[in-house]
Order: C-alpha cells, then structure tokens, then sequence
C-alpha cells in the first residue's frame, strides 16, 4: 500500500518578528503571504505577470537569490499574494540571525526594522489560515477604534462572581492521535465517540466546543555502540515530533455543587463507596446511611440521581480535579487514581478531617436539604467595597 503523496507547498511568511501587532499594515510582509516573485525594481504596477519578478520555487532558493541581491540593492519588491489578488511590496533583505552556521537571508519592512519574516515551505492550506489571522489584525473593519488599557480589580470580581474558585466553570480533556495516523477525523470521531458513551451512561456532561491543538512530543533514540569489554555504550538523541490533538470543552454539569462531610468522633469512614467509568469519571455508588456522607446529602442526591437513571458523579475532591485529562496515544485514558481517592478519604477521616467535594448538577436537580451543603454563592460573601 503506497504512502498518500505530500501536499504541494509554496513560500509564505510563516510569522513576523515583531510583537507589536497592532502595527501592522498591507504594505509590509505578513504571516500567510504567497511569496510569488521578487525584483529589483516594482515594474507596471498594472501587469501582475511583469516579466521583472523573477518566480519564487522554493525557500532555499529564495534565501540564495537574495543572497546576491543584498550585495547589489538595499531594497527590493516582492510580489505577494492575499487571497486572489497580488501586491507589490517593497521590502529591504536582511541576514537571517536564527541561523548560524550556514548563512541565509529573508526580508523586512521598508519603513520598519523590527519587522522580519520568517519564511517557509507551507501548503495552501495553512497560508489561508495564516491570511485570515492576519486579516483580522490589519483590517480596521475588524479592529475597530484605537485601544486603551485600562484597570481591572480581578480580585474583587472574582470574589464577587466566581466566590467557589476550586469550581471551574467549565473543564476539557486532550485526545491524542494513535501511532501511524495522520487524519483529524479519526481522533475527531473517538473524541465524539467518548463524549457519547460519557453523556450515556448517565455522566450530566454538557457540550461546549472541540478544537485542534498542536502538541510538541520530543523523543529519546538510543543507538548502543559496541566498546572492547563487551559491554554496550548508549549515544542518545532527542527528536521533537510535532502532531495534532484535539481538545473537547465541556461543562461538568450545568454547574457544580459543593459538599462538605464532616466526620464525628468515632467514625472510622465518611460511609460512601465510589467507582470508576469507562470513561474515566469517578462516582458515587453506594452511602452509608447515617454517615458523614449522608448528613452532606449525597444520600438525597443519589437516589434522585438513580431515578432519572443519572450517576453522582464527583467533579473535585478537596479543590483537585478528579476528571479525566488525557487520552494517550496508545489509547489509555489518563484519570485520577481510583486507590489514590480512597487513601486520602481514610487518612482524612483518621484526623476526623472535613472533606469538601463537588458534584456535576444535572438540570432540575434539587439542592440537598442539609446544612452541609454549601451553595456556591454563600461561599464567600463578596466584600464591600473599599
């Protein structure tokens, strides 16, 4: 079975050295240029195929003909395309610093020496994407009226609005592409894949939004190299491998509820049994009758939760994530320890520590009628004022 062959590429701008973004204008290289031609001099602006550019083939070869030109001229053109129209811009070649031992050259802006390309081979594909960012940022349409910075008390906001900070409004996990696959869609389909199963087995998961990511994995080689004992020597190398993930958001719950079970003297457990999805989540399955677990009302919330055919479902124990994060490469879905759980609940209950949970609220669920159960927004009173 032959290899699918490689998407042709072109020579774009794949980013610019310069930070200040709102800067930018059209007459300088941007990220997701086409880079079509150059030439010593502008030509007819109204002929696209002015026989003075010479055409670009590469980023190699550009690199060397600019080599020869810096010699000659300070500035230069360069044909570009944006989408389906061309432009002209006149640019000056400088010596490319991120390369050292071999000497290459790329270009700036005329008017503006922060301003450098880095170039490189793309496919069309990934020059669109580059262009439209870019258009965003240049195009006053979308960048609107000039911007000002201006002050923001985050801490009296967030006391105020988010007074339950170890409840996060909404969570995510990473799957990774297995070995040997190169397709989005397939990661896509065992992303929606688990999301389904999750949400069926009673998980009160909500949806929010999938997107790619791009992962860096480094490597270790080892090459063992014979030596006259007859032992083995190790060289070692690191490659960096750059693939594509996709992350899910969603919410856990329509919100999270938070527990507190608060042992007496003489218990020796906070009375609840948890299990473990095939998804990863972590969830109640049984409750002592009297025990910590059921003044906190998880009780109350378990039978509501079976009759709706739901499962009680523990999003954080003690302000820590106890949902799955990772789905490896090999498949293995990377969750909280399920022994790891338990050892911390029988060591807190040995100091007749307080244990604070959060559990996923499916909708129309009650709040348990107990004390114990704190709602999110008394959590923390918002200050006044200063």
């Amino acid at each position: 079975m032959g290899c699918a062959a490689a998407a042709p590429t072109l020579v774009c701008v794949k980013r610019v050295k310069q930070d200040e973004a709102e800067e930018w204008d059209e007459t300088m290289p941007l990220p997701g240029d086409i880079i079509e031609g150059f030439a010593e001099k502008d030509g007819d602006d109204d002929d696209d195929d002015d026989a003075s550019f010479v055409a670009v083939k590469g980023r190699s070869e550009l690199s060397s003909q600019l080599g020869k030109m810096v010699q000659k001229v300070e500035t230069i053109w360069v044909k570009v395309r944006r989408g389906d129209r061309t432009h002209k811009l006149r640019v000056r070649v400088v010596a490319d610093k991120s390369y050292i031992l071999h000497k290459k050259y790329t270009i700036r802006a005329a008017r503006d020496d922060r301003h450098i390309a880095v170039l490189g081979d793309l496919t069309l594909e990934k020059c669109t994407t580059l262009q439209e960012m870019s258009r965003r940022i240049v195009n006053v349409a979308f960048r609107g009226f000039n911007r000002k910075e201006v002050k923001y008390d985050w801490k009296r906001k967030v006391d105020t609005y988010l007074p339950d900070q170890a409840s996060t409004v909404v969570a995510s996990i990473l799957f990774m592409p297995f070995q040997g696959e190169y397709y989005i869609e397939a990661t896509i389909s065992r992303c929606m894949a688990w999301f389904s199963a999750a949400v069926s087995s009673g998980v009160p998961l909500v949806f929010v939004n999938i997107q790619t990511e791009q992962i860096v994995i480094s490597k270790t080689n080892q090459n063992g190299k014979e030596i006259s004992r007859g032992g083995k020597q190790q060289n070692t190398s690191t490659s960096v491998e750059l693939v594509q993930g996709i992350r899910l958001w969603f919410l856990p719950g329509v919100e999270q509820v938070l527990l507190e079970m608060i042992p007496e003297p003489g218990e020796t457990r906070f009375g609840l049994d948890i299990k473990r999805t095939d998804e990863g989540f972590i969830c109640v399955g049984e409750v002592t009758k009297g025990s910590a677990a059921d003044r906190a009302g998880l009780q109350q919330l378990l039978d509501e939760a079976n009759l709706t055919k739901h499962l009680l479902v523990i999003s954080r124990l003690e302000g820590k994530s106890v949902m799955p994060s990772t789905v490896g490469s090999a498949g293995f879905i990377h969750c909280c320890d399920h022994d790891e759980i338990k050892d911390a609940l029988a060591s807190a209950i040995e100091g007749l520590d307080i244990i604070q949970l959060h559990i996923m609220a499916r909708p129309n669920q009650t709040r348990p009628e107990t004390p114990q159960a704190i709602a999110p927004e008394t959590l923390r009173p918002p200050k006044p004022p200063l």
